[in-house]
């Protein structure tokens, strides 16, 4: 097992040449491979992978398949942090002898599992390396598949090798600079669950009251959800039960409160998160807000 830590960000097609041209000019950078990645996801037809956010896929890479199991885990300065096994196995097929050692093995019934999706895309790698940390770069361009439709995708994920995790924060934000970005909390197996049941999506969405980390970071911690969930369902946000006073305090620490007004405003009037997407202002001020909590948290 491993575990995996990881910022997505989501971006237009058309931003994706501009990206990848700033990212191969940093001094830090070397170019990696290209390659398809077709993607097949599992799960039993009573959903319980998904229920307990877990999900479990085979992946075609060349002639190489790789059977690769993740779990939820936790939402950690705007990293994805989860725990995760791969196994490369010889053919198109789950070995279910693997997972006898992981969180599947005692709650569900391996012998029922099917395919639910697929998630197919061209993956370009870009590694920075720096005296901080070692950071490979994913730029996934592709679609997601299931029940005969199919949905864009289109991100940029900055994984952690070694070294310093607030690198990645860091790398997300100085793109964010150069062309609009999203910081998306929506898996690739939650858009592929949305595809093919919104109803699964829904229940995933359930959010954390957990206060631990003060107000300002619990209310950030719902605002990103619910931007990422308005997202995925093309809905506007809901402004409800957030701690406005609480973030209008962090911005301000922050020096933010401008740019956080022009969104916030935005946001209250209704205007979508893929409207937002067409702009820079939505992925700075959720990148900057995340940065200063971690700030707060590390002084």
């Amino acid at each position: 097992m491993a575990v995996e830590l990881e910022i997505k960000l989501t971006l237009y097609p058309q931003q994706i040449p501009q990206a990848v041209a700033w990212l191969l000019e940093q001094p830090q950078a070397s170019e990696g491979g290209r390659k398809r990645l077709v993607n097949t996801y599992y799960d039993t037809p009573d959903n319980q992978l998904n229920g307990q956010r877990i999900a479990l896929r085979l992946r075609q890479a060349g002639s190489r398949t790789i059977q690769t199991l993740k779990t939820q885990g936790e939402f950690v300065n705007g990293a994805h942090k989860r725990n995760e096994w791969e196994w490369e196995v010889p053919g198109p097929n789950l070995q279910l002898g693997l997972l006898a050692d992981t969180p599947l093995a005692d709650n569900v019934n391996l012998a029922r599992l099917a395919p639910v999706f697929q998630t197919n895309f061209e993956r370009q790698v870009i590694m920075l390396a720096d005296d901080n940390a070692i950071i490979e770069v994913a730029v996934d361009t592709g679609e997601v598949i299931a029940n005969g439709q199919s949905r864009a995708l289109c991100e940029i994920e900055f994984e952690l090798k070694s070294g310093n995790p607030d690198s990645l924060l860091i790398w997300a934000q100085k793109l964010a600079q150069q062309c609009p970005v999203f910081l998306n909390l929506v898996s690739k197996a939650e858009q592929g669950y949305f595809l093919a049941d919104e109803s699964l999506a829904t229940a995933r969405a359930i959010e954390s009251d957990d206060e631990s980390g003060g107000e300002a970071t619990a209310s950030l911690n719902r605002l990103l959800q619910r931007l990422s969930q308005s997202w995925l369902k093309q809905q506007s946000v809901s402004m409800k039960r957030l701690n406005l006073d609480a973030l209008v305090q962090l911005v301000a620490r922050g020096n933010m409160v401008q740019p956080w007004s022009e969104l916030a405003e935005q946001l209250q009037n209704g205007t979508k998160v893929s409207d937002l997407l067409q702009q820079p202002l939505l992925g700075q001020v959720q990148l900057a807000m995340l940065r200063q909590v971690a700030d707060e948290r590390g002084a």
